[in-house]
Parts: C-alpha cells; structure tokens; sequence
C-alpha cells in the first residue's frame, strides 16, 4: 500500500463544499477505472494547526507504484471526461503539496532486517 498524500489550500473565491464534490467525483473516476483504490478527504478543524498546515487534506491510497503510475498515465490521457474532471479539482486549488508514504517498517523491510 503507499499512500500520495496532498496538502490543499484552496482559492480564496471557491467554495469548500464545490472542492469535495469535485474530489469524489474525479476520485470515483479514477477508483472505477481502477487506478485508485481509495481516497479520503480530510479539512483542517478549529484552525487548530500550525502555519504551514494546509486547510485540506487528501489522501489517496495505491496498492502499489504500478497503480500509481496508471493513474499518471490516466491523467495523461487526451481524453475530455478526464480533462474536465481533473480541471474541475484543479481550478479551485490555490497551493498544494504532495508526497508518497508508505507503512513503516514495511514487510520488505522487515525481512531485510532479519536476514542481518
């Protein structure tokens, strides 16, 4: 499992309730043509964070990095649903920053370490 984790702040004119539709409705996309396993949508509760958290957080779950590389190849398509639906997430992002993490320690990892 790996995990591609987004930290989202969005426009100050868009409207949070329009962002996670867009998102379930990209993310379902993605999940039906099989190139995601899943996602959740996470926001930011009291402001009770720091000043470089994001206001949103979204994590979407890969079986692996083949899975993961599919879904690039998705985005990659010259494909009008998917133009729309991506465009439609990305047109309400102001900023965003992203990273892939994976269970720690890992069952290859794991073995390594007692072959030692």
């Amino acid at each position: 499992m790996n995990l591609y984790h987004c930290a989202i702040d969005l426009n100050n004119e868009a409207k949070a309730l329009n962002f996670a539709s867009a998102v379930d409705q990209w993310m379902g996309y993605l999940k039906e043509r099989g190139v995601v396993k899943t996602h959740r949508l996470l926001r930011r509760k009291l402001n009770l964070a720091s000043d470089n958290c994001r206001d949103f957080l979204l994590e979407i779950e890969f079986e692996n990095l083949t899975q993961l590389d599919q879904a690039f190849r998705v985005l990659g398509e010259d494909d009008e649903e998917v133009a729309r639906l991506y465009g439609n997430v990305n047109a309400l992002i102001a900023k965003a920053e992203f990273g892939l993490f994976r269970p720690f320690p890992d069952p290859e990892r794991a073995e390594r370490m007692a072959l030692i």
